[in-house]
């Protein structure tokens, strides 16, 4: 039987799975990644041979003793986390993180240079995590700027050159016309870094021999360009039509919609993903999980939600955030959090909570849809949140369209169906 192997590599760990060409799952394995260091405020960077060890580990584990035929392997890793290794792959610089917010002044250069609604702005862009590298290291000719999920594959590959259109998107790619864009012209110094940019899905060479000895595969197994962390899970979680959504309810609420055409807006944090078929227009509000952690615990938020009709309103305006500052589907960096008056009940107080989460969600789809993407036909949910049964049943009654649950929530899962899906 042959498998097509996925590895998603998040912040603190690393999974894999392993998919036949009809999608059943076959294997999975995961293991721990040491935390992001924070040397400085702002900061936060982890050591790539940390990832490499971590997704060999795996590797290992299902490719030693297997019951597949291993075809094809993808990858994907957080957006916009960036390293600059030499030609050999050797790592010049520490992974920086999708979170890390070093690159302030890098980012004001970008201000005068890229397009308003370019997703390059912001510190923690990889552009401005690769201006501020290349000003603070010299780097010789042959070196690359590579994000996570480029260098495994590189690993892999023993090819450090390559990068796929999701995750270079942050790096200033030009997912519409498919190619750089002429303002980058104005980074002479760094255009030499540059990856060869490919289509997710497509073919990107095969796993190199000393790996496969290792393995004791007889046969080749490809090496196909993968996608960033939040579109493999979109991916896993099955959305293939026009109008398909994912929200994910995690942390923080992230909101994704497939379009037939691509949308950018800056200020709000949108941006879109080109996927085979479709565009993939999302943004992500501050609120959602984390904010109710501050209150509840996971077992208090399932208690309490059965005391909860889903089907009444709570009569709260609540806004929830964390702290002060809002970003989609309001641009304000001070806007506070709003989550008064608190009732003495405290399955009052959740149910005032959730709904709020579920207003900003309804808003966000909306604000999408002004711009030109279309509103959700229905909804598939990933994340902590979505199995809460409550608050799907409120959120549907919100949002007015059928929520789901994904049935594969993992990131490597969908990492995987690339992986089977790939072209050439």
């Amino acid at each position: 039987m042959e498998g097509f192997i996925g590895i998603d590599l998040g912040t603190s760990g690393c999974r894999a799975c392993v998919i036949n060409q009809q999608g059943e799952s076959l294997a999975e394995a995961r293991t721990e990644l040491p935390a992001s260091r924070i040397p400085a405020p702002g900061h936060a960077e982890q050591t790539p041979d940390d990832w490499w060890q971590a997704a060999l580990t795996l590797l290992d584990k299902l490719l030693t003793q297997r019951t597949f035929i291993p075809k094809a392997i993808s990858i994907d890793g957080t957006s916009a986390t960036l390293l600059v290794c030499d030609q050999h792959g050797q790592p010049l610089t520490p992974g920086l993180m999708y979170n890390d917010a070093r690159a302030v002044s890098a980012a004001r250069k970008l201000q005068d240079i890229a397009p308003p609604d370019s997703p390059v702005h912001g510190p923690s862009s990889a552009l401005a995590k690769l201006i501020h590298l290349h000003h603070n290291q010299a780097f010789d000719n042959t070196a690359h700027a590579l994000h996570q999920a480029d260098w495994i594959a590189g690993k892999l590959m023993n090819q450090f050159h390559h990068s796929d259109e999701n995750n270079a998107l942050k790096l200033g790619y030009d997912p519409v016309q498919r190619r750089w864009p002429e303002w980058w012209e104005q980074l002479p110094d760094i255009t030499c870094l540059l990856p060869k940019v490919a289509p997710i899905g497509a073919w990107l060479g095969v796993v190199n021999p000393t790996l496969l000895s290792r393995w004791r595969c007889t046969e080749p197994i490809q090496v196909i360009a993968g996608t960033t962390d939040s579109n493999a899970a979109a991916i896993a979680a099955g959305i293939q039509r026009h109008g398909d959504a994912v929200t994910s309810l995690g942390s923080t609420l992230v909101l994704k919609v497939l379009s037939d055409k691509p949308l950018f807006c800056a200020k709000y944090g949108i941006y879109s993903h080109r996927l085979p078929h479709h565009w993939l227009v999302g943004g992500a509000s501050n609120s959602g999980g984390r904010t109710l952690a501050q209150y509840f615990s996971d077992v208090q938020i399932a208690r309490l939600s059965e005391c909860i009709n889903p089907d009444d309103a709570s009569g709260l305006n609540y806004y929830p955030l964390p702290q002060p500052g809002e970003r989609f589907p309001i641009n304000d960096p001070e806007m506070p959090p709003r989550l008064s008056p608190r009732p003495e009940n405290d399955a009052l107080f959740l149910h005032g909570m959730l709904e709020g989460i579920a207003n900003i969600e309804r808003q966000g789809y909306q604000l999408l849809n002004k711009l030109g993407a279309p509103y959700p036909k229905q909804i598939i949910s990933s994340g902590g949140g979505a199995r809460n049964e409550t608050w799907r049943r409120m959120r549907r009654r919100i949002l007015h369209v059928p929520v789901a649950i994904a049935e594969n929530p993992e990131a490597a899962y969908g990492t995987a169906l690339l992986a089977a899906q790939m072209t050439e």
